[in-house]
């Protein structure tokens, strides 16, 4: 077992690479413009941060400066509303809308699209993602900072709307699935859906490789990724913070 240690830092013009390949793995073949919004995370850099391996302070050879430099994971929050009319927010838009409908009762579509169209009140999109070596344990420190970010810098949105990654359980049961960072982990799950105005799930077995990973058998079968649309009142995002410091420090 290797030990490594990340930290977080800004957002720079060299993270590029890095936050677009991770955003590649969060919308998959989605028809997102994920340059274009690459280029604007970067741009608004006073929001959010990124996750990086800490300097070792050892000799190391020219080969390792790229992996140094490489980002495990981000966060970062896109004002869709403010954003309105550029390529990639009106394609995020367009992705969540139709997936609704598809997964929703009318009256669902009808309320998601009310919420992503007023422009009396602003709607966030969280964006979040990481490589599956890094513990969850850091989403805490991370959430923490965007809170601060946009409170100071006055770029709160009304409501946060998270997009991220859920892997639905096996039919069978898996004896490591009971251990602590597990249960936190469902914890904070369930804590984010209570606190939510308007959620649903599709799959997105199609557009991704076979989730295999950790202790399988030849009779298990392989998870099935998902996607979580979840909006999440602005004064919500205090429960589920006071959620996390319970469960993940």
């Amino acid at each position: 077992e290797v030990n490594i240690e990340f930290e977080a830092h800004s957002i720079s013009d060299n993270d590029y690479n890095g936050i677009k390949k991770l955003l590649q793995q969060l919308f998959l073949k989605a028809p997102v413009n994920v340059a274009e919004l690459t280029d604007i995370l970067i741009q608004q850099n006073h929001i959010g941060s990124i996750i990086k391996q800490a300097e070792v302070q050892e000799d190391s050879s020219d080969d390792d400066d790229d992996d140094d430099d490489e980002v495990f994971g981000f966060i970062s929050c896109l004002n869709l509303t403010e954003r309105k009319g550029t390529q990639c927010a009106e394609q995020i838009k367009e992705l969540i809308l139709s997936r609704c409908e598809k997964s929703c009762e009318q009256q669902v579509v009808e309320q998601l699209d009310k919420l992503l169209n007023d422009s009396t009140k602003p709607v966030g999109l969280l964006l979040s993602e990481r490589f599956i070596n890094v513990p969850p344990q850091i989403a805490l420190p991370m959430h923490q900072q965007l809170q601060v970010a946009a409170q100071t810098t006055g770029s709160g949105c009304r409501g946060a709307l998270t997009y991220s990654c859920v892997t639905a359980l096996r039919t069978e049961k898996n004896k490591d699935s009971k251990n602590c960072r597990g249960i936190s982990l469902v914890r904070v799950w369930i804590s984010i859906c209570n606190a939510s105005l308007l959620k649903f799930s599709y799959s997105v077995q199609e557009e991704s490789d076979t989730c295999l990973g950790g202790r399988w058998s030849f009779d298990d079968v392989p998870m099935k990724p998902f996607r979580t649309v979840m909006i999440v009142p602005a004064d919500g995002i205090n429960v589920i913070m006071d959620k996390l410091k319970e469960y993940l420090s």
